[in-house]
């Protein structure tokens, strides 16, 4: 089932927590979530509600041919609750391109809208009805009524839905108390970060099992239309899980290896969390090992063939970055070397030369000659489009990506540096400075612009190509050295 509101911030994240929750803890049931949309900080939640990856489908970003096939190959289990984005039809024009609504009905999926109700009754039908008439072969199937005051007013809203709309009225929460899901900046407090991940987790589940009808969700979930021939969309039968099972398995037939023939290190930690899981899928299809890397608490990187650092939020561990010089050195003399590394929007920040937060400024690593600062409101947030159009060590020049972006950060020094270029043309989207983005030095690539692997195969073409030659590289050197040894002995 597809979890959709009226605007942003109103309620889903809330929503399809406590409907994970509840499926898996009260019902005993698998459920895998997905995010509709770019967002990592809500797909780490559901990811944690779950106890399993959540996956992102977003037809900007990845074509509606592999957003099904994205589907198909990671839906697992028993349930599947899809959380849409902003509201259910908007999107990026007019037409409500890549919106909610474009999704759901991409994937025959029943959607279930949770409305706010404040300060509002009879007019909450109103709002329904719009949702349901604007594009009838989006199919609204249930509604759940969110901040209710009271009983009173619940059972006006209740009512008018039910009465007018003709639609079952399949949960009622009422306001809760703030600070349970902090919010940081817009959307909530990144899961790993939260104080009580656990109790909050806890909570979603005491609002699912308090205020929703979960047998109703359920006869919904089964209300699914087939998808390519496979009923039960969102409540599988093993059968279908099996055909869906031997589906993924010829997707991947061929690209998987039986051997890592590189090793490339992931750094994550508190610091840096942003990562979709497919794009390292993406590099385990294509022969990598995958090796995790903590900044804040590893001496150096360990020995490996590529570096990719993601987004998140270096800014509330600055100074523990800043602390472990050694691990900074040590990532600044490997890209002297030549060690290709790949950096996102925090990972971009990381690669500076400092930090300024809250008037004091944290030294990074300093392979670019940049100076970022922690703003108020965000620098850029949104969708881009951009083009290679210089040299670099990932793209080839005249490749057109789709991303998206979103940072607070801003640069506040850019120095001179021989050897430093930009190599991307922001065709949408603000990039670092003079809608430029993708800093490049020797193998060293760094953007503000995220990339999904499954909308962009030349983002993990491009890491292992250059892990596999400069894995080729240190061995040439390792038996150009043995040989060395041999004839000095």
């Amino acid at each position: 089932m597809t979890i959709a509101g009226i605007r942003g911030g109103g309620g889903k994240t809330t929503l399809s927590l406590a409907v994970i929750a509840a499926l898996r803890r009260l019902r005993g049931m698998a459920v895998t979530p997905f995010k509709k949309g770019p967002d990592y900080i809500d797909a780490g939640w559901l990811s944690s509600a779950a106890q399993h990856p959540c996956y992102n489908l977003d037809p900007f970003l990845i074509s509606k041919e592999k957003v099904l096939e994205s589907f198909l190959a990671h839906f697992r289990g028993d349930a599947a609750v899809i959380e849409g984005n902003r509201g259910l039809f908007d999107g990026m024009d007019a037409e409500g391109s890549y919106s909610t609504a474009e999704l759901s009905k991409l994937l025959q999926s029943p959607v279930v809208l949770i409305i706010d109700c404040t300060k509002m009754t009879r007019t909450a039908a109103a709002v329904v009805l719009g949702c349901m008439s604007l594009d009838r072969e989006v199919r609204v199937a249930g509604v759940v009524l969110n901040r209710i005051a009271g009983s009173r007013h619940e059972s006006v809203v209740r009512a008018s839905i039910e009465k007018y709309c003709g639609l079952p009225v399949v949960g009622a929460i009422p306001k809760l108390p703030a600070g349970d899901l902090p919010e940081r900046h817009m959307g909530l407090t990144p899961h790993q970060e939260h104080p009580d991940t656990a109790s909050a987790l806890r909570l979603a589940e005491e609002v699912g099992a308090k205020y929703l009808d979960i047998d109703a969700l359920v006869t919904i979930a089964r209300s699914a239309e087939p998808l390519n021939g496979r009923n039960e969309l969102c409540v599988m039968s093993n059968e279908v899980k099996d055909k869906t099972d031997d589906l993924s398995s010829a997707a991947h037939h061929g690209s998987r290896v039986t051997h890592h023939e590189i090793k490339i290190g992931i750094i994550r930690d508190a610091a840096f969390q942003f990562y979709y899981p497919e794009n390292l899928e993406e590099l385990e299809k294509r022969g990598a090992e995958v090796v995790d890397i903590n900044a804040l608490s590893d001496a150096r990187l360990p020995e490996i063939d590529a570096l990719y650092i993601g987004g998140g939020f270096p800014e509330t561990n600055a100074i523990g970055l800043a602390r472990n010089e050694g691990f900074r050195n040590s990532v600044r003399a490997m890209a002297e070397e030549g060690l290709p590394v790949y950096a996102e929007c925090g990972g971009l920040m990381f690669l500076g030369e400092s930090l300024l937060v809250g008037g004091a400024q944290h030294p990074m690593v300093g392979i670019f000659p940049l100076a970022f600062a922690m703003q108020k409101k965000p620098q850029a947030h949104g969708y881009t489009i951009v083009e290679a159009d210089r040299e670099n060590p990932f793209y080839p020049v005249g490749a057109t990506l789709h991303g998206h972006e979103f940072h607070y950060s801003a640069v506040i020094g850019l120095g001179e540096r021989s050897a430093v270029h930009t190599a991307f043309a922001m065709r949408r989207g603000e990039g670092i400075r003079d809608r430029r983005d993708g800093m490049v030095y020797k193998n060293v690539f760094a953007t503000y612009t995220h990339i999904h692997a499954l909308g962009s195969p030349l983002w993990a073409d491009g890491m292992i190509a250059r892990a596999k030659a400069w894995r080729a590289r240190r061995d040439r050197a390792a038996i150009s050295g043995q040989q060395g040894a041999v004839l000095n002995e």
